[in-house]
């Protein structure tokens, strides 16, 4: 089992920027990859930028340029750094973690861009 527990959303006005935080515990070392996910109220859940073990990430086209997932292994945590958001932004993130071949999900954080 992993636990992933979501910390960092909030309210922003449009051009700030938020740190979202996801700190793994549990069967850590069999992580494949953690990333985040978004959705918006009537909208599918999306992929916003997601990393492998070994460090390859991949990002979601409206959010390339703009947004950094990185990760601190001692710590066991994923960051998401979101610079320049927008309303459009604006969706309940969740923290993802794949341990083949489970899925686990944090509990979501909402993030609200104000125009």
């Amino acid at each position: 089992q992993v636990q992933l527990v979501e910390s960092g959303g909030g309210l922003v006005q449009a051009g700030g920027s938020l740190r979202l935080s996801c700190a793994a515990s549990g069967r850590v070392s069999s992580i494949n990859a953690m990333g985040w996910y978004r959705q918006a109220p009537g909208e599918q859940r999306e992929l916003v930028a997601i990393m492998d073990s070994r460090g390859n990430t991949n990002y979601a086209d409206s959010v390339k340029g703009r947004f950094t997932i990185s990760r601190d292994n001692a710590k066991n945590t994923v960051y998401l750094q979101m610079n320049s958001l927008k309303p459009d932004d604006t969706a309940v993130y969740y923290c993802n973690a794949v341990r083949t071949p489970y899925n686990y999900w944090g509990q979501g954080t909402q993030v609200t861009v104000s125009s």
